[in-house]
């Protein structure tokens, strides 16, 4: 009798292992599915401001230093990933490739700017634009 209770704790203690690893493997693929959409939604944010501001969306894509007006555009895109879209600025910077702090930079230095008039149109444009164009996103 010892041996099949030892058995009975075995197998109990394998099907919590294997439950636990379900867990995990749910986890971890609800993750990535997370991560795809950021990426996702960022590559169409990129687009959208590159259409809206008639520049070519490989210049918002490339990686090292781009001109100040590309990179203000790119830091405006990231902001209104952040404000519009809910994303954190970890995700912002997984989807546009770039780090957490250089959005967390971007996100600072548009509040900062839209105190003129004019840049504060121009984001609010930009804003506009995103949400009528992630609504479906955002009625979530």
């Amino acid at each position: 009798m010892g041996s099949t209770s030892a058995i009975l704790v075995k197998r109990q203690n394998e099907a919590r292992e294997a439950a636990a690893k379900d867990e995990r493997s749910s986890f971890e693929l609800l993750a990535e599915m997370r991560r795809d959409e950021v990426v996702e939604r960022c590559d169409a944010m990129i687009d959208l401001m590159a259409a809206l501001f008639g520049v070519p969306s490989k210049e918002l894509r490339r990686l090292g230093r781009t001109s100040n007006d590309i990179s203000r555009l790119r830091q405006i895109a990231m902001y209104v990933a952040h404000v519009v879209l809910r994303f954190s600025m970890s995700d912002v910077g997984r989807g546009f490739g770039r780090d957490r702090t250089t959005v967390l930079y971007a996100c600072h230095t548009v509040e900062d700017l839209r105190d003129d008039a004019d840049f504060d149109r121009i984001v609010a444009l930009a804003e506009r634009v995103a949400i009528a164009a992630f609504r479906d996103r955002l009625e979530r």
